[in-house]
């Protein structure tokens, strides 16, 4: 009896250290951080930061013509597990992956399709290196890729 009273608090124990491990892992990093906001110029626009991978001020912004209006800049972080698609302040999410963060979000705003990924940042599909303090402008209709 008592080897299997020292086996289940064995395995118990190891059970607990590897969960709590694995959820550092998950989180270490941290979530996506997109800001929607009106520019002065009445320009609709994101920013976007992720501390984790030392992505800061990352600004896309879209065309004044745009149908995308925000009457206030919200911040947003893409840390938890949602049903997609969802609706944001300038668009709608339409992928979230948070299983390991910061993970991946694909984001559609005036007929774009934003994709922030660890790796590179896509725009259309066309992949950009990321690059802090970039200001990048979109034009009024994407370019399909063929």
């Amino acid at each position: 009896m008592k080897r299997v009273l020292l086996a289940l608090v064995a395995v118990l124990a190891a059970y607990v250290v590897l969960y709590y491990a694995i959820e550092h892992r998950r989180a270490a990093k941290g979530p996506w951080q997109v800001t929607f906001a009106q520019l002065q110029g009445r320009s609709p626009a994101i920013l976007i930061n992720q501390s984790g991978l030392g992505i800061t001020n990352v600004q896309i912004s879209f065309p004044v013509s745009s149908n995308a209006v925000a009457k206030d800049s919200v911040t947003i972080c893409f840390g938890e597990a949602q049903r997609t698609p969802f609706d944001l302040p300038l668009g709608k999410c339409v992928f979230l992956d948070t299983v390991f963060l910061p993970g991946t979000v694909a984001i559609e705003i005036s007929g774009h399709q934003i994709q922030l990924l660890p790796r590179v940042l896509t725009i259309d599909g066309v992949e950009r290196a990321w690059v802090s303090g970039e200001n990048i402008f979109l034009t009024d209709k994407p370019t399909k890729k063929e």
